[in-house]
């Protein structure tokens, strides 16, 4: 690594991603970036992908943003919404002290949904994007067509996360890009320098002063509301769960400690003609070490355009 300060243009690294995953890349794809306002003074970013109305809504897990899916948008190539969860990316940080309550989550991510995707086929929820996900299928049904949870159940605990955890829990700020980068390196031992370069610049953001941070506020030590995640419990969804009136899918990263095998039977249990699968060779990030799989998993469960 050098230790030279990038230059950051979030719409010109998709080539990286095509590269990367061996997909074909004729050009930049369509994408923008919108801003909703989801309460006075408080907004939430999404990137709009395609031409037409989008026919998915992606939500990422904490700590991320939207830009994590990148390259499972570029291999499904069809209208989508990548949603940054309140408090990550460019979407503004919220005031109650109970920010990461799904139900909050749920309705202000609802707000994006009805006015950019109202009619998309399928939501697809990644770890805390998926517990919210739980959340907007029961508060708001008629925007929830299909659910897939990305490596998340509502059995999700502390001790599962907590690679997860210490990773989030660092450092509130960085001397160098260089170090905010090894950081992340350290944590994520089987993906590429490239990969993670890309998702650190998607990620943080270099203050005034020089130093580097996250864009998103997770386990931050000095922040009240920060989330940490030993002490988030998301077991009151599974009644949730087992609600939800539509289809449920539940994809699995078979070398992720997050979704347990107790899991998949409590899940099973209560949705006994849903589906789990398995995705191999995957961690907690499918997204980011199986992109291609987990897209082909998308379009097989939500259908073709």
């Amino acid at each position: 690594m050098t230790d030279a300060t990038p230059t950051y243009d979030e719409f010109s690294l998709f080539h990286e991603n095509a590269a990367e995953a061996g997909l074909p890349f004729d050009g930049p794809p369509v994408v923008r970036r919108e801003f909703l306002e989801v309460a006075p003074g408080r907004r939430v970013s999404a990137l709009v992908w395609g031409h037409g109305p989008p026919e998915l809504v992606l939500l990422h897990g904490g700590g991320q943003n939207a830009h994590t899916w990148d390259t499972v948008a570029l291999a499904l190539d069809r209208p989508l919404v990548a949603v940054d969860l309140p408090g990550h990316g460019h979407s503004d940080w919220p005031q109650e002290s109970a920010w990461l309550d799904p139900a909050r989550m749920a309705d202000d991510v609802a707000t994006v949904i009805a006015r950019l995707a109202p009619e998309a086929a399928g939501v697809v929820g990644m770890s805390l994007g998926g517990a919210t996900s739980i959340a907007l299928a029961t508060r708001h049904p008629e925007l929830v067509r299909r659910l897939l949870l990305v490596d998340i159940t509502p059995g999700v605990n502390g001790d599962k996360t907590s690679d997860i955890a210490a990773f989030l829990s660092g450092p509130e700020t960085f001397a160098t890009f260089d170090e905010i980068l090894q950081r992340t390196i350290d944590f994520n031992p089987t993906r590429s320098e490239s990969s993670l370069r890309r998702g650190v610049l998607h990620n943080s953001v270099q203050l005034p002063d020089g130093t580097w941070a996250w864009r998103h506020q997770v386990g931050r030590p000095s922040a009240d509301t920060g989330l940490h995640v030993e002490r988030t419990d998301f077991r009151t969804l599974w009644d949730a769960l087992g609600t939800i009136a539509v289809p449920v899918l539940l994809a699995r990263g078979s070398r992720s400690p997050v979704v347990d095998d107790d899991d998949v039977a409590e899940f099973l249990r209560r949705r006994p003609d849903d589906e789990v699968i398995v995705v191999e060779d995957s961690g907690h990030s499918i997204q980011g070490d199986k992109p291609r799989e987990l897209a082909a998993i998308i379009e097989e469960f939500v259908g073709g355009p």
